[in-house]
């Protein structure tokens, strides 16, 4: 692995997608374990409001959170794996530098004939030095056949905030990424990106959070939308940014 082309990639582009960077028997014990929590049918868990305005059917979990009723810890136990992988490690500091702090695991689960995910950025862009790091884990290929894939617009971590607009169309220079199993997705918090509509089966990737020294714990607490601005931790709706949204 060369970290030094990786670091220079990732700060050029705002994303960097590295494959078979994880074995394929701890995927299949992770998405076992998926699989497993979710079921056929789950319940959302954000409110009709906000999944409509904000065009994500996406279902979370937070795997290694013990404070959580459904912690368990046999589940958990894989996810404690890819986080604790020493390259994983020196390439998030080579990233991020010294100090850098994990924020939390997710699991991101969308059921086949979702949405996926709108255009979004994960923290708000006005200060810079002020983001998280996305790394993202697939337990399992994904296509064009299957949907879900993930879209990125190279370099615009560094162009501010997300423009207003319709929540999923096309944008000039996209760039359409599709993980394997075993593929590693570093994405910085503040490019634009969104996840096309599942297609076949189900749909789900693990997503380590970072952010480097000096970051508040809830840079991820307002994501922006092209329609508006939304803070998770009071399920509210701060800014509109179109008429009638």
């Amino acid at each position: 692995m060369n970290v030094e082309k990786l670091r220079e990639d990732f700060w050029r582009d705002g994303y960097v997608m590295i494959g078979d960077f994880f074995g394929t028997e701890l995927m299949e014990r992770m998405d076992v374990m998926i699989r497993r929590h979710f079921g056929d049918d789950p319940e959302f868990l954000h409110e009709p409001e906000f999944l409509e305005q904000s065009k994500t059917d996406v279902i979370p979990w937070f795997p290694q959170n013990a404070d959580l009723p459904e912690f368990d810890a046999d589940a958990a136990a894989p996810f404690d794996e890819p986080e604790s992988d020493e390259g994983l490690r020196e390439l998030t500091q080579a990233i991020l530098g010294a100090g850098w702090s994990q924020l939390y695991s997710m699991v991101m689960f969308s059921q086949k004939g979702t949405n996926g995910q709108a255009w979004h950025q994960d923290c708000p862009p006005e200060n810079a030095a002020e983001y998280n790091l996305n790394r993202l884990v697939y337990t399992r290929d994904l296509s064009s056949e299957t949907g879900g894939q993930v879209v990125v617009i190279p370099g615009s971590h560094r162009f501010g905030e997300l423009p207003a607009g319709e929540p999923n169309e096309n944008l000039p220079g996209q760039v359409v990424l599709s993980p394997r199993t075993g593929t590693l997705v570093l994405l910085h918090g503040h490019t634009w990106h969104r996840v096309l509509p599942i297609t076949a089966s189900v749909r789900f990737s693990t997503n380590y959070r970072a952010c480097p020294a000096g970051t508040p714990d809830d840079v991820t607490d307002i994501c922006v939308y092209r329609n508006m601005r939304y803070r998770f931790s009071n399920k509210t709706v701060i800014e509109n940014r179109i008429e009638n949204p």
